[in-house]
């Protein structure tokens, strides 16, 4: 017996890498499909898991299946929606705490934060990130040029 506890990895609290895909939500306001968000829990172990979702604002989202358990390489899909979608919330970062435990521990044994945010629109989103890359570019553009008439004797 005494040989089979030593092969058993030391499982420390709080240290087991959290393997969950996405790790930041974005809602948008304007697009009903994003109300409702997905996040896959993997679990490359070969011993089942437990897990939990905590989040800061419980009162903005709905978890379906808050708790379950994951069995050895395997992975389980977690249903985020968003049901508070208001203006006054444009902007804020939730977060969401993932907790894994193994089935037979009561201690957390690892845990991954996953932020979320509401944003008012996925068009304004996608200008502005255009309206940034113009800008990148036109600085790009000018500081080549400066290089070009700095290098010229």
């Amino acid at each position: 017996p005494m040989q089979q506890q030593k092969r058993q990895p030391e499982l420390v609290e709080g240290n087991l890498p959290v393997f969950v895909f996405p790790t930041e939500l974005i809602f948008y306001a304007d697009d009903q499909s994003t109300h409702k968000q997905v996040l896959t829990l993997y679990n490359p172990y070969e011993f089942a898991l437990k897990f939990k979702v905590l989040c800061t604002t419980p009162n903005k989202y709905v978890v379906v299946d808050a708790t379950g358990a994951v069995k050895p390489q395997c992975c389980v899909d977690i249903v985020i929606r968003h049901r508070d979608v208001r203006a006054s919330y444009y902007g804020v970062i939730d977060k969401f705490r993932l907790q894994v435990s193994e089935q037979s521990q009561r201690k957390a044994l690892g845990k991954k934060e996953i932020i979320a945010t509401l944003l008012p629109s996925a068009k304004e989103q996608q200008q502005q990130k255009e309206e940034e890359e113009k800008q990148i570019k036109e600085h790009l553009a000018e500081s080549v040029f400066f290089e070009q008439t700095l290098c010229q004797p």
